[in-house]
């Protein structure tokens, strides 16, 4: 039987691809017709190239070659699969089948902003700039699928992996990410949105087991993968290391058949991530497409490793024998090809660029819209720097690179601007002295009293301190691999801060983080910045913002609690988070974020949506223009927003709604919408922010869909999640 399935090109077949090949060429004149009428003609192409593969030849294409690509077939001119890591940037060549990297000296790239950064922006726009650079560098760099962005949704402050997500909103993740995917895919390069579903920690991310309500998981954790994939219409999907009620979510029934597949009509591949496989039969009838890495209990070849997959030798024995339904297989190998007609196989896709002015520039706009400003008492900040004064720097984050680290996502960058180097070039006319002040190298305590000792002696000699610190990129922090271990500041920063701020009243702390953090000292520092993992302009960025050049415009994309407890996810214990070793349970339910913190009556530290400016703004006829709408309605809110204070700035005009008396339990109030708008100093503008009736919707069980519950609902309008300007009583009919 094996005998049947052996390479062979008859005449017959000769002239199959002789067909084919001319097919080929008649294709490329497509790009006059209808998106449909070329789909149609690639689905035929697809159909014609199928009888002409072996069943080793389809089976090879569904399993990895090499640690990022998988196979595809010379003699017929289908390409390889070539993969790359970066939701941020395109990371550094790695060797063909370890680990290592390949020491290549021409794969530098341009470091865009982590997510949490593209998220605080609140600019939708900006997104599809960064996605349109994202993939201008894939392209050059010959990549087909950039294995990004990452959507899961900010669950708890410990998350080692939160860095690379959009915040805790569905709604915020959703209307961020649809601008990201089209703006890569414009380039011929497929999108690969991350981790579905439910990877919301790192610790015992390879086999925790998340049991979530139906309820939960449509309304939080889903949401900004359905809008990824039906209206960003990404090309491919990666699936998550941990089970979803009891199965591997790279091959699980329910998320990627049931949700995925049928209800969302996903026509794309599925990914899993490295080594997520655990088992042939799943991986063949549940959902799964491509198996990347390979199995981690085989003690398998080194030349032929990759034939050892779960969709490998054994998925090739079952379909020869007869267990296993042809047919199956080449479901798998027809969405193969059509990425490939998508990206390699696009004859029409633009060359790409790397490291040019146009994305530096795109990085630094990304990086300046994204730091949030939390405090600032006194209006300290922007400092002048046409002044001669005497600036301290503090703190280890101020020279250490943020672009190495933190696993998969680090990046080999061009350039990277320090803040240290970013401070210089802007304060030029300024005396700037720089003390490390803390290290995260294994020092003895007598070196780090005297790191202490010399931050301390500087600080009281300067007219202001920057304090750059917060997190970084080591393992137990910002990083794959493990959560963090702790709510504080890392090396004993805390003490630290509060240690300066006793010696110097003009403090200014900058963290960088991609996550939220304890502030013991908040009360003790004049300003506080929100900064990021800002890529390669952090420097120039961060600079830019405490000099005035750039007037801070970033909200909080996650609330920070005061303490953990004050977490929805830890407040419910050890089998919350981070469970108890092989199950966790989401007690919260849909109380994640913000939504806790309102609905519980738990002041946070700062607030999802949160972020104060170098202006001022007031919001005015805040109206709807209806008080009672139908289930397919538009709502329509309208306000004026005046700038009072004294320069152009930028405001977030934030919309949330919630349910008066509803029928199941509720947040108080959901972002539904929101629009980022520039105002020139006095200037007034009116917005329009609309809503779907529709979107208002919750998911019910009972029925399995979503429902629009008639009755009262109130609009909230503010700039923030607790900061709300007034609130309009309508009527759903």
């Amino acid at each position: 039987m094996i005998v049947n399935y052996m390479i062979s090109i008859s005449k017959k077949s000769l002239i199959k691809i002789l067909i084919l090949s001319v097919f080929i060429l008649c294709i490329t004149s497509l790009k006059a017709q209808s998106l449909n009428e070329i789909d149609k003609a690639i689905t035929i192409k697809i159909d014609s190239i199928i009888t002409l593969l072996t069943v080793e030849e389809k089976i090879a294409m569904c399993h990895a070659q090499s640690k990022f690509s998988s196979t595809g077939v010379p003699r017929l001119g289908v390409p390889e699969l070539w993969m790359s890591d970066g939701p941020h940037g395109i990371r550094a060549e790695m060797n063909w089948d370890n680990w290592n990297y390949a020491n290549w000296t021409n794969d530098y790239i341009t470091a865009f902003p982590a997510l949490t950064c593209l998220a605080a922006t609140f600019n939708p726009a900006l997104s599809k700039d960064y996605g349109v650079s994202l993939g201008e560098e894939a392209r050059y760099r010959k990549k087909d699928v950039l294995l990004g962005p990452g959507v899961n949704i900010y669950r708890t402050p410990l998350n080692g992996r939160n860095f690379e997500y959009m915040g805790e909103d569905p709604f915020l993740a959703s209307t961020m990410v649809v601008p990201y995917i089209h703006g890569v895919q414009q380039s011929g390069v497929a999108t690969c949105v991350k981790h579905y579903a439910l990877n919301n920690q790192e610790h015992s991310r390879g086999h925790i087991n998340v049991e979530v309500s139906d309820r939960a998981l449509h309304e939080i954790y889903l949401p900004a993968f359905k809008a990824a994939i039906i209206d960003g219409e990404s090309w491919s999907i990666m699936g998550a290391y941990n089970k979803f009620r009891g199965e591997h979510c790279c091959h699980n029934q329910i998320l990627l058949n049931d949700i995925l597949k049928d209800k969302w009509r996903f026509d794309g591949v599925v990914i899993s991530d490295w080594g997520g496989t655990h088992d042939t039969d799943q991986s063949i009838y549940n959902g799964l497409d491509i198996e990347m890495g390979t199995p981690s209990n085989n003690n398998i070849s080194k030349r032929f490793p990759y034939n050892n997959n779960f969709l490998g030798q054994s998925f090739l024995d079952k379909i020869i024998s007869g267990q296993v339904k042809e047919s199956i297989l080449d479901d798998k190998v027809k969405r193969i090809l059509r990425l490939m007609y998508r990206t390699s196989l696009n004859k029409d896709r633009p060359f790409g660029s790397i490291n040019n002015k146009a994305h530096s520039n795109t990085a630094y706009k990304v990086a300046t819209e994204g730091i949030v400003l939390l405090k600032n008492k006194n209006t300290l900040l922007p400092i002048d720097n046409s002044s001669d004064l005497t600036i301290a720097v503090i703190g280890e984050n101020a020279t250490k690179s943020m672009t190495t680290g933190g696993g998969s996502s680090e990046l080999k960058a061009a350039n990277e601007v320090s803040p240290l180097k970013g401070l210089r070039k802007r304060f030029k006319n300024a005396n700037i002295i720089y003390s490390l002040g803390y290290s995260s190298e294994n020092k003895t305590k007598k070196d780090k009293l005297n790191l202490k000792k010399e931050a301390i002696s500087i600080a009281k000699t300067a007219d202001v301190v920057f304090f750059i610190g917060g997190l970084n990129k080591n393992n137990s922090q910002d990083s794959e691999g493990a959560d963090r271990q702790h709510y504080n500041l890392p090396y004993n920063q805390d003490e630290l801060i509060e240690s300066i701020a006793k010696v110097n009243k003009n403090t200014v702390v900058v963290l960088i983080s991609g996550n939220a953090v304890s502030m013991p000292w908040r009360n003790k520092v004049m300003s506080i910045v929100q900064s990021w993992y800002l890529g390669s302009e952090a420097g120039n960025a961060i600079a830019s913002v405490l000099n005035g050049e750039v007037n801070p415009s970033g909200k909080l994309p996650f609330s920070f609690p005061k303490k953990l407890s004050d977490n929805a996810a830890h407040f419910y214990g050890k089998l919350s988070y981070p469970g108890n070793g092989e199950t966790q349970y989401y007690k919260e339910d849909i109380l994640v974020g913000y939504r806790w913190h309102d609905t519980k009556s738990i002041k946070p530290e700062f607030a999802f949506g949160y972020g104060m400016t170098y202006t001022s703004f007031k919001l005015s006829n805040i109206i709807s223009d209806k008080k009672t709408y139908n289930s397919v309605g538009t709502i329509k809110i309208s306000c004026k927003v005046k700038n009072t204070g004294d320069v152009t700035g930028k405001e977030v005009i934030q919309v949330y709604v919630g349910k008066k008396n509803s029928k199941v339990k509720r947040a108080l109030k959901e972002l539904k919408g929101f629009k980022k708008i520039s105002i020139l100093k006095g200037g007034l503008e009116k917005i329009e922010i609309k809503i779907a009736v529709d979107k208002l919707a919750f998911y019910d069980e009972k029925i399995s869909d979503w429902n629009v519950e008639k009755g009262d609902y109130i609009i909230y309008v503010g700039n923030s999640s607790d900061n709300i300007s007034k609130q309009i009583p309508i009527t759903i009919i």
